[in-house]
C-alpha cells in the first residue's frame, strides 16, 4: 500500500503524516506487532480500542475508538476513525472518522482523491486527539 499520491505530493501533508505517525507510535508503541485487537484503560477516561483492520507487509489499516453505551443500549463512537499506517514511509494518515452526528471519508472524491475539506478536518482532529491520548496515560501494547 502507497499513502495517497496526490495529497502526500504536498510537503507539507508529508511533514504532517509524518508528525501523526510519531505520535501514534506514542500511544501505540508495539503498532507492528498487534495482531488482531488492543485495549487501554486508564481511570478517569474512556477506554481506547484499536483493531487491526488490514496487515500487510509495511502497511496497517487500524481503527481507533472510544465508545460508549447509550441509554438504548446501542454502543456509540465518540470517535471512531480509521487511520492508514506505512512503515517504510514512517507516515499515517486519517482515512475516516465517525462520531454520534457525522461521517466522514477522506478519499471519497471522484476516483478516490482526497476530499480537501475531510482531509485537512480527519487529520487535524486525529494530531490532536493522539496528543491527548499520550497525556491521558493511553497506551496500547500486545
Amino acid at each position: 500500500m502507497k499513502p495517497g499520491d496526490k495529497v502526500l505530493a504536498l510537503e507539507a501533508n508529508r511533514a504532517w503524516a509524518k508528525r501523526i505517525y510519531q505520535k501514534l507510535l506514542i500511544v501505540v508503541p508495539d503498532l507492528w506487532e498487534i495482531g488482531e485487537y488492543a485495549k487501554s484503560q486508564v481511570e478517569g477516561y474512556m477506554d481506547l480500542n484499536l483493531d487491526v483492520l488490514i496487515a500487510a507487509k509495511g502497511y496497517r489499516r487500524i481503527a481507533l475508538s472510544h465508545y460508549w453505551r447509550h441509554d438504548s443500549g446501542d454502543m456509540i463512537a465518540d470517535p471512531d476513525m480509521e487511520i492508514g499506517v506505512y512503515r517504510d514511509w514512517e507516515m499515517a494518515e486519517a482515512l475516516t472518522y465517525q462520531d454520534m452526528w457525522s461521517y466522514d471519508e477522506v478519499y471519497s472524491g471522484p476516483d478516490g482523491q482526497a476530499d480537501r475539506r475531510h482531509y485537512l478536518h480527519c487529520n487535524a482532529f486525529l494530531e490532536k486527539w493522539l496528543e491527548a491520548l499520550a497525556e491521558q496515560g493511553h497506551l496500547l501494547r500486545k
